[in-house]
């Protein structure tokens, strides 16, 4: 009987290279990371005679002399200015509970939305009475993290053209940790769909809209074409199969990973069969890596 280690296999050869795979540097709980006084104690680590030691399991970061250790898995912890998707789960006076895949559901006011038409005014108590009219349970919405209160809980705000409400498409969760940081979470990919990378790890696809249409808190229920509705499945499942082998998910990572399900004639309903998954991943890297 011939016996092969999983580092041998084809697959994973062609993946890690002829050297072997390159580890990041990765730490367990408890598990020292210097000895050095000088560097100084980021988030995930601490102090213990005078050597610091992880927190979490993650990789190690330094940045000049501090050093930190990000969760490989997270809950989202939320940062100001953070671009994010949210679902609304309760309407209250003048506020909104969003769903954001964090501990806490966050907060949405209604004095932090433009109103439609992009009227800049105040909120009235006809507006108040309205509020069901512009967003209720269930529906999804992109915003911006504007402040976070002292029980870690967010406040939202959706004051610019490009916050609001999200009409039709698809929505998946990741790993916050698998989103790749990025100033610009909103995305046209030239395949004919908009991507809203959520920091929180909401990932939403849709087809393409003009600008003028995309904050309006009406939704469109004109069908959508049967090409462009393939392209969004195949995106999402481009995005599925990158979040099931750990591959950073950014625009760029998700385009290659289209690109080759296509020249590799895969079907958008085959793609999450756990092989098809791995070619196209393994091929995703390598591609990246070139």
């Amino acid at each position: 009987m011939d016996i092969e280690l999983a580092c041998e296999l084809p697959r994973v050869r062609a993946m890690v290279g002829p050297e072997g795979p390159q580890r990041p540097p990765l730490v367990t709980p408890g598990e020292i990371i210097t000895h050095d006084t000088s560097f100084m104690r980021g988030h995930g680590t601490y102090m213990e005679n005078n050597t610091q030691v992880a927190s979490v399991a993650g990789y190690i970061t330094r940045v000049n002399r501090l050093i930190t250790v990000t969760p490989l898995r997270q809950v989202y912890q939320g940062a100001i200015g953070d671009t994010i998707v949210g679902r609304i789960t309760k309407v209250q006076n003048n506020r909104w509970k969003v769903d954001v895949n964090s501990r806490l559901d966050a907060e949405l006011r209604l004095v932090n939305i433009q109103l439609p038409g992009g009227e800049q005014r105040r909120s009235s108590l006809e507006d108040e009475r309205g509020m069901r009219g512009l967003l209720r349970e269930g529906d999804l919405v992109c915003v911006e993290v504007q402040k976070i209160s002292n029980d870690g809980g967010l406040r939202l705000a959706a004051r610019s053209s490009k916050f609001g409400k999200l009409s039709q498409g698809t929505l998946l969760g990741v790993s916050p940790s698998l989103i790749v940081q990025d100033k610009q979470r909103m995305h046209d990919l030239p395949c004919g769909a908009r991507v809203v990378f959520g920091a929180n790890g909401y990932v939403y696809v849709s087809p393409t809209v003009p600008e003028e249409q995309a904050s309006t808190y009406t939704v469109n229920f004109e069908e959508v074409p049967v090409d462009v509705r393939k392209t969004i499945g195949r995106l999402r499942n481009c995005i599925k199969l990158l979040a099931h082998h750990t591959i950073m998910i950014s625009p760029t990572s998700v385009m290659t990973a289209y690109d080759i399900s296509i020249e590799q004639e895969f079907e958008i309903r085959d793609m999450l069969k756990p092989d098809v998954m791995q070619d196209v991943a393994i091929a995703t890297v390598q591609a990246m890596n070139e």
